[in-house]
């Protein structure tokens, strides 16, 4: 069976703090042992005792001078005391070394215990993190979201490893979403490439024989005849708008001098009934990209906003640098989004006007991202809607 990866690092530190504690417990029991007074050399020194009590009690004292007796005596003395601190000593000894081989083995136990309390905490503080990050990457890969975040104590380096794990998580997200839109865009832009084409088949012929029938029309048919071109002009724009979009900009990148376009659009794209507020930066720099795409985008918003304002008002049209890109603002004072558009106003096919097609900011917004931009819409202060685009070129 197993273990799991915390068992594995308890059982790990557990043996790194109780291996080096028992082979030392052992080690110094070994050199008590070989260095405490042995029972033999007890019983040497007591035989050496007897012997010579058993050699002064043989002696004939009456023999002896004075002198020689108090040299006996004295010996005798000194043979019983040296005796009597030996026997002290070895007791002392072995209840000194009981006790300190007590001592040792509770401070054993006591280190044993401690290694295997810090072993525990140790092996939580690291298999948590990371059957947590093991976890979020099962998550990465169902496409799940992450855990909402909260504050944790640990080590820094998990803490890192979390926010690299979370970034990782968001930018796989994000390049999921634009791996769909450029998918669904794709989807979009060929769509469009073949309903232009059925719908350009038949309009030639339809406005060759329109053409005809004007010339040899009755006055009571010019009605008709009228109704019949204005809506075959109105499908040949169509199929231009569809054609537009399916089409990539084709060509080399080449400078376009974004002060000149916006005042040329301004100048030629709004009608005399509204006024135009012009914040044109003249230090704005050129742009490397495609001119007629360009030109049809900012058309397009710009006559998004004509459109809006039924032709009347006032259109504000500002461009500066900001943060190494440029960043043009053009804002009406119509009635602006409606909420239920907000978030898919720029999808094509998606229009609050009737009889829009719903690809001029469709197209607006193809354009701007594939010059490296962004295009987002926000509330003019007083009413009415605001483009915001910035772009850095190609």
């Amino acid at each position: 069976m197993r273990l799991a990866f915390r068992q594995r690092i308890l059982l790990t530190l557990i043996c790194l703090g109780a291996v080096p504690t028992a082979v030392a417990i052992f080690g110094w029991a070994f050199t008590v042992r070989s260095t405490t007074p042995a029972a033999g050399a007890l019983r040497a020194m007591e035989d050496v005792g007897a012997s010579g009590r058993v050699l002064i009690e043989s002696l004939d004292s009456t023999r002896l001078t004075p002198i020689e007796r108090r040299a006996l005596a004295d010996h005798a003395d000194k043979l019983n005391s040296a005796l009597g601190r030996f026997q002290r000593v070895d007791a002392f000894g072995r209840y000194y070394y009981a006790g300190l081989g007590l001592v040792v083995l509770l401070a054993g136990a006591a280190f044993l215990y401690a290694s295997v309390r810090v072993g525990g905490h140790l092996s939580r503080q690291l298999s948590r993190p990371i059957e947590e990050l093991i976890g979020w990457t099962t998550h990465i890969r169902r496409q799940e979201a992450l855990p909402p975040d909260r504050p944790r104590r640990g080590a820094p380096e998990f803490e890192a490893l979390r926010t690299a794990l979370r970034e990782m998580a968001t930018a796989l997200e994000q390049a999921r979403a634009r791996e769909i839109e450029a998918e669904r865009l794709r989807a979009f832009r060929e769509t469009a490439r073949r309903v232009a084409h059925e719908m350009r088949n038949p309009l030639t012929p339809i406005r060759l024989a329109v053409a005809q029938l004007s010339r040899s029309a009755e006055p009571a048919q010019r009605d008709a005849i009228e109704v019949l071109v204005s809506e075959s002009g109105r499908l040949e724009q169509l199929a231009r708008e569809f054609t537009e979009f399916g089409r990539l900009p084709e060509g080399p990148a080449a400078q376009v001098d974004l002060l000149e376009l916006l005042a040329e659009l301004a100048r030629t794209s709004v009608p005399p009934t509204m006024q135009v507020s012009l914040a044109l930066d003249p230090a704005l720099p050129t742009l490397l990209g495609h001119y007629d795409p360009l030109r049809r985008a900012f058309g397009n918003i710009i006559r998004n906003a004509v459109e809006a304002c039924e032709a009347r008002g006032r259109l504000e049209l500002a461009a500066r640098t900001e943060d190494g890109a440029v960043r043009i603002e053009i804002g009406d004072h119509g009635p602006g989004v409606p909420p239920e558009l907000a978030d898919r106003l720029f999808d094509p096919y998606v229009t609050g006007k009737s009889g829009g097609t719903g690809l001029g900011l469709a197209l607006a917004k193809q354009t701007i991202e594939m010059h490296q931009g962004t295009i987002a819409v926000q509330p003019t202060p007083g009413g009415g809607a605001t483009f915001v685009v910035r772009v850095r070129g190609l």
